[in-house]
């Protein structure tokens, strides 16, 4: 007769130590009567099962591996059954193992977790298909397809997008008329109109684009597409929603940057490791502020889970904003429909671990701004100022009271002393003059500590340690990660040149489909931070990955890629719509016509101004405050200050320079759907909303603002009627009246200029004028771009 281990081990409670712990005969009858009730073939509760090898040594829900070879300790399949887990204990319910099952298992694990394939394993289905999945294959080299009607064909762009609708015998829209493209150009690159000189300039359509990139007012309109990514806004957020210092120079930083053309994947290893650089430059170190624009509570119930929730920011942003992944969704467990795991997720949160916030209790902190050598000679000088300024206290200190005026009572010999000592203080700061602020987290060790795995996302529920690494789905071996550096661990400087690589799968394909739906309304992908397996196919696959190594090989520049769009017929298209097209694409998915497109609500608002004559150009420096009513007020527990208006002439710059208060976005904007403030932004929405109507007809800026256009047209156009509304036409629409247009406004300002005469309004003509400016301000055309 034959005696099983397990028998032996009843008695003595151990395994033999001569021979390996045998999975097949020793370890699988534990599991098949413990465990596969809940975790076998037949249920996979919290997505745990544990008669397959991968799945078990995957773990759960938590991400946490249940079996870890080699370490007991860590597994929790032995801690739960060992009931060293706290209050979870398995099985939940009936009889535990008994101690002798509970060591061959510690054994097994010790030794290795031997688990053999028996041909029962089957791998994860999700795991399957993103080995195939389009979005995760490097990008190969695309021939451009040979269009019939070459004729229309004016660059690659043009050859994908005919290729499709000819297959389906569909012909493009022809192209729009000539002053609808200039005023497309002008709003889609600017979000300005053209000015009447503008309109009248005979330069080709080519050229104008050239222009406009050069203009500042290009970098203002697209740096504002960027902030919506990076989830820009001015204060914290939460109850007390306090002023984030300096952070208006990381905006300033972006215009900067749109407005030089800087390579987009310098821009990226900037915002994510520019302090740690070896050419360090004040730039760079503001561009590190995109780590700490998102929400901050300055007093958290929990500050372990809001130490966590602030890297689960910086984490989900980067993941989104240039790999369009939603890598944050495996904070608690394996993402449940996406190739991530918990595993991924911390072993990017380790990058950004060893971040910290500056600040004094509630209070934020900015730091001080400049290159290595500066920062160097500013800590060197305050080092020495240190000691000096701890001598003056002590020795004011027996004379302090709490009278006003208590330094009158300090003995001269004392103040002597203390007047030396200020002087040589002043001296240093004479020597070495303080430098710029700026608002961005700061890493001040190189090592930052074990990272862990946390169990369902818990702080307090330490999992396995972890190391810095990219999601393992996205490279075929790890991603190379540099030794630490003097003052940091350089994982994020790391982790930025593998998102900024010529060869990464993802980020130059997720930027130049942003480019693209910022320029037609919709992207290629129509889900344009998630380009997971739940995320929407392109509907132009070729055509992306064309774009996207053209990008790459014409170094990474925004200006070129716009030229190539906007010089592309495909964009020249006008919106007409063909009833058989639009009965069998009715989304536009093959592009046969241009979309339609609602301008933005900053560009809407600084259209206004513009038509107006009010528009302030000034560029840079703290954002302004523009007048708002006294009820959007009312809820704030300090309403004299939340908000202080600054003067109408500041008020009046470009919108992206409005304070972006997170408790309190200016009215118009919010009513005009700007985005949400407190993450990532893909895509602005478009709604249709009584209020907006309203706030465009009613509201008090647009009322302000047709006044100034009225003063405008009198002044310039003089008192002829017909004069007046072709000029108001031509500022605001870049087109002349059409006939019927011009007999309805004629009529409508002799109407309105009668009922101004009976109400004694004073000077009925002017008013009469007025209202007619807040008409044109209302029509579709206006916020529409073309």
């Amino acid at each position: 007769m034959i005696v099983s281990r397990l028998a032996l081990a009843l008695t003595a409670l151990v395994p033999p130590a001569s021979a390996a712990v045998d999975f097949t005969s020793e370890v699988r009858p534990i599991l098949e009567k413990h465990c596969y009730a809940c975790h076998g073939p037949k249920a996979a509760m919290h997505g745990l099962r544990l008669d397959q090898r991968a799945a078990a040594f995957r773990g759960g829900e938590s991400g946490v591996p249940a079996v870890q070879p080699g370490q007991s300790a860590q597994s929790l399949l032995y801690r739960y059954v060992a009931g060293l887990a706290g209050s979870v204990k398995m099985p939940p319910a009936g009889p535990g193992l008994i101690d002798a099952e509970k060591k061959l298992l510690a054994a097994w694990i010790d030794e290795g977790a031997a688990w053999p394939a028996d041909g029962s394993e089957v791998a994860d289905e999700k795991f399957i298909r993103g080995r195939t999945h389009w979005a995760f294959q490097p990008r190969v080299a695309v021939p451009v397809p040979r269009a019939k009607n070459q004729a229309w064909v004016r660059n690659p762009i043009d050859a994908f997008v005919l290729a499709k609708l000819e297959a389906k015998g569909w012909k493009p829209s022809p192209s729009a008329r000539p002053e609808q493209l200039l005023r497309r150009a002008y709003l889609d690159l600017t979000g300005l109109p053209p000015t009447l000189a503008e309109q009248s300039s005979p330069a080709s359509l080519d050229a104008v684009v050239d222009d406009l990139l050069g203009r500042p007012a290009y970098a203002e309109r697209w740096a504002r597409h960027w902030l919506d990514v990076v989830r820009y806004g001015e204060s914290n957020g939460y109850e007390r929603d306090g002023h984030k210092p300096q952070v208006w120079k990381f905006r300033d930083y972006v215009i900067s940057s749109f407005d030089r053309d800087k390579p987009f994947n310098r821009f990226i290893v900037e915002q994510l490791a520019g302090d740690e650089l070896d050419d360090v430059t004040p730039e760079s170190l503001i561009a590190t502020g995109y780590h700490r624009l998102g929400p901050w509570d300055d007093e958290p119930a929990d500050p372990a889970t809001d130490r966590f929730d602030q890297l689960d920011d910086m984490l989900a942003t980067t993941s989104q904003a240039f790999l369009g992944l939603t890598l944050a969704c495996a904070r608690c467990h394996n993402h449940k429909f996406e190739p991530l795991t918990a595993a991924d997720y911390y072993s990017m949160i380790a990058i950004f671990r060893g971040l910290e916030r500056p600040r004094n209790g509630r209070t934020e902190l900015d730091r001080p701004v400049g290159t290595r050598a500066e920062l160097e000679r500013e800590r060197a000088r305050d080092a020495a100022i240190a000691p000096l300024a701890a001598s003056i206290a002590k020795l004011k200190e027996p004379f302090k009271t709490k009278e006003k005026n208590w330094e009158e009572s300090i003995p001269p010999g004392v103040r002597r002393e203390t007047g030396e000592l200020d002087a040589r203080i002043d001296a240093l700061r004479k020597d070495s003059p303080d430098l710029p602020r700026g608002y961005f987290m700061e890493e001040p060790k190189a090592d930052p500590g074990p990272a862990h795995l946390l169990i369902r996302g818990k702080p307090g529920a330490l999992g396995p340690e972890v190391a810095a690494a990219v999601p393992a789905i996205l490279v075929k071996r790890p991603a190379p990660f540099l030794p630490p550096g003097a003052s940091t661990s350089r994982r994020r400087l790391s982790l930025a040149r593998w998102i900024a690589s010529d060869d990464n799968t993802l980020t130059a394909r997720v930027i130049v489909n942003r480019v693209w739906m910022w320029h037609f309304g919709e992207g290629l992908v129509r889900t344009p931070s998630d380009f997971g397996l739940m995320g929407q196919r392109p509907t132009h696959p070729e055509l992306l990955d064309w774009l996207a190594n053209w990008f790459v090989e014409n170094g990474w520049s925004m200006k070129k890629l716009h030229r190539l769009i906007l010089g592309s017929n495909a964009w020249r298209m006008s919106k007409r719509s063909v009833p058989a097209y639009a009965a069998g694409d009715p989304e536009n998915l093959l592009l046969w016509r241009m979309p339609y497109k609602r301008l933005e609500a900053e560009a809407i608002r600084d259209s206004v101004l513009a038509v107006s004559g009010r528009l302030n150009p000034r560029m840079y420096g703290p954002s302004v405050f523009p007048a708002v009513q006294p009820q959007a007020l009312e809820g704030s527990s300090d309403p004299d200050k939340i908000w202080k208006a600054s003067p109408e002439e500041d008020a009046s710059r470009r919108s992206i320079y409005v304070f972006v208060k997170r408790s309190l976005i200016l009215p118009m904007l919010e009513m005009l759907d700007l985005c949400d403030t407190a993450r990532s932004s893909a895509q602005r929405m478009t709604t249709s909303v009584p209020t907006q109507a309203l706030t465009l007809f009613n509201g008090d800026f647009v009322n302000q603002q047709a006044r100034y256009l009225a003063a405008r047209l009198r002044a310039e156009a003089g008192p002829d009627r017909q004069a007046q509304l072709t000029l108001a036409y031509r500022l605001a629409l870049a087109r002349p009246p059409a006939a019927d247009e011009l007999r309805q406004m004629l009529t409508f300002l002799e109407t309105e200029e009668a009922a101004a005469r009976e109400s004694d309004s004073g000077n009925a003509a002017l008013r009469a004028l007025e209202q007619a400016a807040r008409v044109i301000f209302n029509m579709n055309e206006f916020v529409y771009v073309d």
